[in-house]
């Protein structure tokens, strides 16, 4: 299989300490892209290797976050991590495009968490990422939400160049999830060189416009580096 790295964290899986996998290759060329470097490979490394990590760790996490790139391209790979994971006790989260709908439900029994970037509102992926694939993340998302069991986060990052405070009430009134986060852009490691000079939102921007969709979903949420994850 092939992986950008490890790393221990306190904030990918709510309310729990996670190990999170990254792994490489993803279909999409999205221009905010932060991880761009896993796009087109990744390290070679041995699934065993990988359960090994899971196993080491096992006694100070509470949880496995499969992330990306995006995990569903070496689908097989992320079964057997997931399986193994849950063998152990531990919860499971995987971090999903949504592109891939009929993979998402050959990993539904053993995830217990999925989360989905919502890129643009559903009729505006070819403009907004150059892919339409719009109508694969909705019926992914209704998929996540016919399985019982597995909490749904949709997450939108907020780019002011490609996204407009119409776009985020229509992504509001379009998706259904157990939470929806707004997540600040952040213009330091971007894939279209362009967005280099955009500026980051500002906390109270999205904290305004997230009151403003609040009365129309379940659960929203602000995340920026400056404040970290925020009930709205």
């Amino acid at each position: 299989m092939e992986t950008g790295g490890t790393l221990i964290s306190s904030v990918e899986y709510n309310g729990k300490i996670s190990l999170v996998i990254f792994m490489a290759h993803c279909p999409l060329r999205c221009p905010y892209c932060h991880n761009a470097e896993l796009l087109e490979t990744g390290e070679e490394t041995p699934l065993e290797d990988i359960l090994g990590i899971i196993s080491d760790s096992s006694d100070y996490i509470d949880a496995v976050v499969i992330s990306g790139g995006e995990p569903l391209v070496q689908l097989d790979n992320t079964i057997e991590v997931l399986k193994y994971s849950k063998s152990l006790g531990l919860k499971t989260k995987v971090d999903t495009s949504g592109c891939y709908p009929r993979r998402i439900k050959k990993i539904l029994n053993f995830t217990d968490y999925v989360a989905v970037d919502i890129k643009a509102p559903f009729d505006k992926y070819g403009e907004i990422i150059g892919s339409d694939i719009g109508k694969n993340v909705e019926k992914s998302m209704k998929i996540i939400n016919n399985s019982k069991n597995t909490f749904l986060e949709c997450r939108t990052t907020y780019v002011p160049t490609l996204l407009n405070h119409e776009d985020i009430k229509q992504i509001s009134r379009e998706i259904d999830c157990d939470v929806y986060t707004l997540q600040q852009f952040r213009n330091n490691n971007v894939l279209d060189e362009n967005l280099k000079d955009v500026k980051n939102p500002n906390p109270s921007e999205l904290k305004e416009l997230a009151k403003e969709i609040k009365p129309i979903l379940k659960k929203v949420k602000v995340k920026t580096s400056e404040f970290g994850e925020e009930c709205i």
